[in-house]
């Protein structure tokens, strides 16, 4: 190296760019992209695919869900009275419940609304559900009394079947009939007897209500206490949209006075025959 030469640095050889793929790494990394995404969204739409026919199935099957309801809470309350009562009156029992539950519903339909099937509820009995129990008081008074009047040929039934039988599980299942569609004549709502009086007099339910607090006070009972409750709002709701002077309130409420009567004679009828009915399968239960 001559003495007047400038030293220069060896060149430093470039560094790989380890950030950059090479070109056919982009290619290659594109290629798996799209698979990736393909099956990605295939995942999805199958699973919205699967999700969307387990919905339909579930429409399709919900008359048959509504029918499961019905039988598996009939099967709680089954098991729930056979504890107490044994199997044979729990049965009985609640296909009573089902019998009377059932004069509602056909009712109901026979005004032209769909009711649902008897859903049970052990200790309290059975319910069903509708949008609306008619078009007027007189339409809730028929829904009202056909479940006491279809109970009580139930309960009649077991009579013919005590005697046929000799078996005494009949007849106190018939007595406890004629008791269940008694007590449910108390002219209180939301109590059958409480339907009938919105087509006969609807002041009765404060009657009812007089009458329900000394009988609870005397014979404490959950259920008592339960109905007590359920009535004091039932009717405090409806006397208060009485009270408001609304056109609809007052249409609903118009009964003929001849439809009047019927519904009275049917509705009293109805108490004397559930009266002699349980005074002539009253059974005396024995110990030891």
């Amino acid at each position: 190296m001559q003495p007047n030469d400038r030293w220069l640095p060896a060149p430093v050889p470039e560094a790989p760019r380890l950030h950059e793929p090479a070109p056919d790494r982009e290619l290659a990394s594109g290629q798996r992209k799209l698979p990736f995404l393909k099956r990605t969204l295939g995942s999805l739409l199958a699973a919205i695919a699967t999700l969307i026919a387990k919905l339909k199935t579930i429409l399709l099957l919900a008359p048959k869900l509504k029918l499961l309801t019905t039988v598996g809470t009939m099967a709680v309350s089954l098991a729930a009275y056979s504890f107490v009562f044994g199997w044979a009156f729990a049965a009985g029992f609640v296909l009573l419940l089902f019998v009377h539950e059932t004069g509602h519903v056909i009712q109901l339909r026979r005004e032209g609304i769909k009711a649902s099937a008897p859903m049970f509820i052990p200790f309290l009995g059975a319910v069903i559900s509708a949008r609306s129990l008619g078009a007027d008081a007189l339409a809730e008074a028929r829904v009202g009394l056909a479940g006491p009047i279809l109970g009580s040929i139930g309960s009649a039934a077991c009579i013919i079947i005590w005697h046929a039988t000799g078996n005494d599980v009949w007849r106190a299942l018939a007595y406890t009939g004629f008791f269940l569609n008694l007590f449910n004549l108390l002219p209180v709502v939301p109590l059958d007897g409480g339907r009938a009086m919105a087509a006969m007099a609807p002041w009765m339910w404060f009657v009812g209500l007089a009458a329900l607090v000394p009988l609870a006070l005397v014979f404490p009972n959950p259920i008592l206490v339960i109905v007590l409750l359920l009535a004091g709002l039932e009717t405090y709701k409806r006397w208060k949209l009485r009270s408001a002077g609304d056109a609809r309130q007052t249409a609903y409420y118009r009964v003929a006075p001849l439809d009047r009567a019927l519904v009275a004679a049917v509705y009293l009828s109805l108490i004397a025959l559930l009266v002699v009915g349980m005074h002539t399968t009253t059974l005396t239960r024995t110990f030891g």
